[in-house]
């Protein structure tokens, strides 16, 4: 039976005190490896330090140093970079692991960037994902104050080199710092800083990595925060690394925006009371299985939604994961692709490619696989009440 949830209180003003510092100019887009990344790191370490959460590993520090290769396919120069671990000890036999990857795109060079012309622009990453480092610190600060002990024991864990390959997180699962088969589950927080005020809807990939997962979340749903589910315990961001490894996983994500991967991804953008609704689902996720035994883990089957080395083209689009829509929502639409071209919009619907009708992503990335570059097809879309078609040259 479930427990009930105790009261959250996820301050606005502390989320954004710490999305600020983390999205600052001065961090330089705590690029891996690099001076402000590691300023970035300090200031992790030191929110750590004031909640008294404890170092664990080889050394008294909260840093795990990891190695790696530069470039957006690994092609680069070698560096170093660090995890920060935190523990939070309550003397259970099981322990929870919660976090984010706290580096970004640094300046542009790191060739990820969606930007036209990136080299030299800092990328802020305030949503990508200073959002989910501010989720683990607040997490952190209310568990480690909380008057309640609860029955399991916390890792807080922000990851570098996510950008890069989930450099981090695989350094982790390879070199833990406690024993893996002592865990419970792991919780990633990967842009939850950009709530849409309209669908009020988060995706929480990964509910079919155990069985209690989709009852559960489903059953959180409020008239402020609608959830949509995903089963798949595969996707690109760190929880991939830790369901490897046969733990159950949740993934948490308020969706893809026209400032992804660009130098506009800037904190006066967040938004706060969003990030604060995400943070208490999380809560009375963790809240509702304290008096749960460890959760069974399931395997599951990724969707065919295709690599993007399998694509022969490009729209040039960030394809909304929250709607539940027919058809693919356009979220953004990049500089100098076709879609923009076109005269495509975020908010756009495409319900059509070519002949191939277009019910939802898994659709929209078969399409990207069938056209060929150079090709115009034409594309219809519903648009507000109107539909229409535009025709689009990859």
């Amino acid at each position: 039976m479930m427990t009930l949830a105790k009261a959250q209180s996820f301050n606005e003003t502390a989320i954004r005190k710490h999305i600020k510092i983390l999205a600052a100019d001065s961090m330089q887009g705590r690029g891996t490896g690099t001076e402000g990344e590691q300023m970035a790191a300090s200031y992790i370490s030191s929110e750590f330090k004031k909640l008294k959460l404890k170092p664990v590993g080889k050394t008294k520090s909260y840093y795990q140093e990891f190695e790696f290769k530069g470039g957006s396919h690994g092609e680069g120069t070698p560096g170093k970079a660090n995890n920060i671990v935190g523990y939070l000890d309550n003397k259970a036999p099981h322990t929870i692991i919660i976090g984010a990857h706290y580096d970004h795109l640094g300046i542009g060079e790191q060739g990820s960037s969606l930007d036209a012309n990136p080299q030299g622009k800092i990328h802020n990453g305030a949503d990508d994902n200073a959002s989910g480092v501010a989720g683990v610190l607040e997490l952190a600060r209310y568990y480690s104050t909380n008057k309640t002990r609860e029955k399991y024991n916390f890792l807080f864990l922000c990851f570098s080199g996510e950008e890069l390959g989930l450099y981090g997180s695989k350094y982790f699962t390879e070199n833990p710092t406690l024993d893996l088969t002592k865990v419970n589950y792991m919780i990633n927080m990967d842009m939850i800083g950009r709530l849409d005020p309209q669908t009020k809807t988060v995706a929480v990939n990964g509910t079919g990595t155990s069985p209690v997962w989709e009852t559960l979340i489903k059953s959180l749903e409020t008239d402020n925060l609608k959830v949509k589910t995903d089963s798949s315990g595969i996707g690109p961001s760190d929880h991939t690394s830790f369901y490897l490894k046969n733990i159950p996983v949740l993934h948490f994500f308020t969706g893809s925006h026209s400032d992804y991967h660009k130098p506009t991804d800037d904190w006066e953008k967040i938004n706060y009371r969003g990030q604060a609704d995400v943070l208490n689902l999380i809560a009375r996720t963790i809240d509702n299985l304290d008096d749960q035994p460890k959760l069974a883990f399931l395997p599951t089957k990724a969707k065919p939604m295709g690599s993007r080395q399998s694509f022969r083209v490009t729209m040039g689009v960030m394809p909304s994961y929250t709607s539940d829509t027919p058809g693919v929502r356009v979220d953004g639409v990049t500089d100098g692709r076709p879609a923009q071209a076109a005269g495509i919009k975020t908010g756009d619907l495409i319900i059509q490619m070519g002949d191939i009708e277009i019910k939802d992503i898994q659709d929209y990335m078969g399409a990207l696989g069938k056209f060929d570059k150079g090709q115009t097809i034409q594309v219809k879309l519903k648009r507000g009440n109107d539909i229409i078609s535009l025709p689009v040259t990859f």
